[in-house]
């Protein structure tokens, strides 16, 4: 006879909407992560190279705002890629302490390259899916976004 009590029944990990979710995204962004890493950038420069490329050229205070990240991790990114050759920094002519980040032209080629990898990626985890169902897929990820206020740009 068992001396031990009797247990109360515990989920499963597969039981939980957040096991695969997790599961699902990580295999997605590890698929993602190794095509930019090959173009030689990290998926956190790939956020903030098509940021860029949507603003046409931003201070570092407005990537902060529109990524949700961190001023130190914007600073480090964007050092980053302008020792890579893909960002330009300027001081402005009316206040010192600010600074315009730009694209230089191998940035702004990279990023329509970069963008393909993605679409690709998507379509390789993705396609497989109707069109509605993916459509309806992404509605619920962004209500789900919205609901928790959730801002921050998913990164590495």
């Amino acid at each position: 006879m068992s001396s031990r009590p009797p247990q109360e029944p515990v989920s499963e990990l597969e039981d939980h909407l957040g096991y695969w979710l997790r599961f699902v995204s990580n295999h997605v962004s590890q698929g993602f992560r190794v095509k930019v890493e090959a173009e030689g950038v990290a998926v956190s420069e790939w956020v903030v190279l098509r940021e860029l490329y949507r603003l046409g050229r931003g201070s570092p205070g407005a990537l902060v705002q529109s990524l949700g990240m961190t001023k130190g991790a914007v600073s480090k990114l964007v050092d980053r890629l302008e020792q890579k050759g893909l960002v330009t920094r300027a001081v402005s002519d009316v206040d010192r302490r600010q600074q315009a980040v730009t694209l230089t032209p191998a940035g702004r080629a990279l990023v329509p390259r970069l963008a393909r990898l993605a679409d690709s990626n998507d379509h390789e985890f993705f396609g497989h899916l109707a069109e509605p169902v993916r459509d309806e897929l992404l509605r619920l990820l962004q209500a789900i976004a919205r609901h928790h206020h959730l801002k921050a740009a998913p990164i590495d």
